[in-house]
């Protein structure tokens, strides 16, 4: 479709008999200096964004005109972390939170009462806690790794739910774990 102009709406009979008027923005309507007219143009003209007001940059950072439009390819921030995961040895998973659920699971299968009827809590060594941490986070790294195959044997880059569940069936009975 060809852009709204004024000869278009007279060729097609839009304005029929009347002359275009040139709506102003509200930008070029105010007057910085409070409402008065003024003769002088340059006066009222606001600094461009690309001006600094006399000051150039340094040498070391002043990019070309190219540089300066070029855009980062989509999914270039996932790489990058990624890549630092990859490097780092980490634990992924907040360590606080993660022995809160493991206390939560485990409480729900001993219970609250002893044999002899007092009350008793599970302790837990925080080396023991590390170690499960460990473990889970291993476990959980080698399915997205599986599952992430299954997703590119589809010809997809978005892992689902289905992927998670063939790579787990693949995996047999133990897991990979055995």
């Amino acid at each position: 479709m060809a852009p709204r102009t004024a000869a278009n709406a007279a060729r097609r009979g839009g304005l029929a008999g009347k002359t275009p008027v040139a709506r102003k923005s509200p930008q070029q309507t105010r007057s910085p200096g409070g409402g008065g007219s003024s003769t002088s143009g340059a006066a009222n003209r606001t600094p461009s964004r690309s001006s600094r007001g006399g000051k150039t940059m340094p040498a070391g950072l002043q990019r070309s005109a190219a540089a300066q439009n070029r855009r980062r390819p989509s999914g270039y921030k996932a790489l990058q972390e990624i890549r630092q995961f990859q490097k780092s040895t980490d634990l992924l998973i907040a360590k606080l939170p993660f022995a809160r659920v493991v206390r939560e699971i485990a409480q729900d299968y001993v219970g609250d009462y002893t044999h002899s009827g007092t009350p008793t809590g599970l302790r837990w060594q925080s080396s023991a806690i590390l170690a499960l941490q460990e473990a889970s986070e291993a476990f959980l790294v080698h399915l997205f790794e599986d599952t992430n195959l299954c997703a590119l044997h589809a010809k997809r880059v978005t892992i689902m739910q289905r992927d998670i569940q063939l790579a787990r069936r693949i995996r047999g009975q133990w897991g990979g774990l055995g």
